[in-house]
């Protein structure tokens, strides 16, 4: 689980901001919002960033997104480039490194990993775990002239030296370490648990253009997901759906195919190997089964409306939620959902997930109005600052005498009294 997610230098984000799953010492919802993630530490189940357009909301979980591919899709090449941009409304920030770390919890033990990085290279990267004590994985550090990494294993790992070898022989200056460990035939569990936690705990941003339907239909069919399960959870909605049909046929490769996947980035390097030599490809039919009046009625996908082909992604993402452990962030959670369904879409899922975290962006300020159904330290503002640069803050920062009650929540983030709201100005155009 995500104890704490930090940026600083990324997009419109100059100095470092903080997002935090330590939940602040209250009582309420705890039963449905806090998971003991390990001895001692609670964390909360979700996190929701409110602001304007063009705060930074969605560059915080880009930000977080970056990190697992720069952690599971290392480069290839020395010369490949890292795909981002530092601060650019300053003279000094282009030119300066930018970093990001987080905080997590693997198999009941703490980690932290922070990574340091430009354009061309990774500075400097450093992880450490907490069992119970502090202690040290490993420290790397990069000879920008000469483009090579020194790694340093910590103390608790002696007779490492082979490893460490081997292991820097496969980390290019524009890997990260954890990267190339999975180049690496070697043997070492805090960098086994690292590496797993980011490719099976952190998941792939959901942006408002993402296929989820295409996504969620293949993990059916492959029984990664069950489908009465997403079945049930459709019903639970109100969509009157009485059931999943997904139909196979083969189809030849279409030419470029294969080029797209690499340029979307929507299916691993691995996959793409196994699936070129392969002379056909199989292409998955959804249709959905409604019952009217006792009679069946079966409608292909493209039949149906936005907001139902929307909430059955989001039916699959609840099942892999509910029944595994995973952090998902999701940009524009309300994106074509009516905000009774935003909301029960929430409680769904605070109400069932065990040991799951959900991100999200949103404009949706209905929940605000309802303390019955959530937590201060489960709201998050993004602004900008003076110099253009992004600032997150948490509702639970703000005491009393700016939230009273429930109601004043929702009316102080409406007039501004919290910021985070667009400064908008005359409907009146000058010729």
């Amino acid at each position: 689980m995500i104890i704490e997610f930090s940026v600083q230098n990324f997009g419109p984000i100059k100095e470092k901001q903080v997002l935090s799953f330590e939940p602040e010492k209250s009582s309420h919802l705890e039963d449905y919002y806090l998971i003991k993630a390990a001895p001692g530490l609670k964390l909360l189940k979700l996190g929701l960033i409110y602001g304007p357009n063009a705060s930074g909301k969605t560059t915080i979980l880009k930000a977080l997104d970056f990190l697992r591919n720069l952690v599971l899709e290392p480069a290839e090449k020395k010369t490949n480039t890292l795909n981002f941009e530092p601060f650019l409304l300053d003279a000094k920030t282009p030119a300066q490194h930018t970093q990001l770390s987080i905080s997590f919890i693997q198999k009941n033990v703490r980690y932290h990993y922070v990574v340091e990085f430009n354009k061309k290279s990774i500075v400097r990267e450093q992880l450490d775990f907490y069992d119970p004590k502090k202690a040290n994985v490993f420290v790397r550090e990069t000879d920008i002239k000469n483009q090579f990494s020194t790694i340093t294993f910590g103390s608790k790992l002696k007779g490492m030296a082979a490893s460490e070898k081997a292991l820097t022989a496969n980390t290019l200056w524009n890997n990260t370490v954890l990267g190339g460990f999975l180049k690496t035939n070697i043997e070492c569990r805090e960098l086994q648990d690292a590496t797993d936690w980011f490719k099976n705990y952190l998941k792939p941003i959901v942006l408002p253009k993402t296929n989820l339907e295409d996504y969620v239909t293949s993990l059916i069919d492959r029984a990664e997901v069950n489908k009465n399960h997403v079945l049930q959870i459709l019903k639970n909605a109100d969509f009157n759906i009485s059931d999943i049909i997904i139909d196979k046929q083969k189809a030849a490769v279409p030419e470029g195919l294969w080029e797209y996947f690499v340029e979307k980035g929507s299916v691993s390097k691995e996959r793409i190997i196994e699936l070129k030599q392969k002379e056909t490809i199989t292409i998955l039919n959804l249709a959905f089964e409604h019952t009217v009046k006792n009679k069946k009625y079966r409608l292909p996908d493209n039949a149906e409306s936005r907001g139902t082909m929307r909430y059955y992604g989001f039916a699959g993402l609840m099942s892999m939620l509910i029944n595994s452990s995973k952090a998902i962030p999701i940009d524009e959670l309300e994106a074509s959902l009516h905000p009774d369904l935003f909301v029960h879409f929430l409680l769904t899922f605070l109400m069932n997930s065990k040991k799951s975290q959900i991100i999200a962006t949103t404009h949706n300020r209905e929940i605000l109005n309802n303390k019955d159904i959530f937590r201060n330290d489960t709201i998050w503002f993004t602004d900008k600052s003076e110099d253009s640069a992004t600032k997150l803050y948490s509702l639970a920062d703000f005491d009393s005498s700016v939230i009273r009650d429930t109601s004043n929540v929702y009316n102080a983030y409406k007039i501004g009294k919290l910021g985070a709201v667009p400064d908008l100005g005359d409907f009146q155009l000058s010729e």
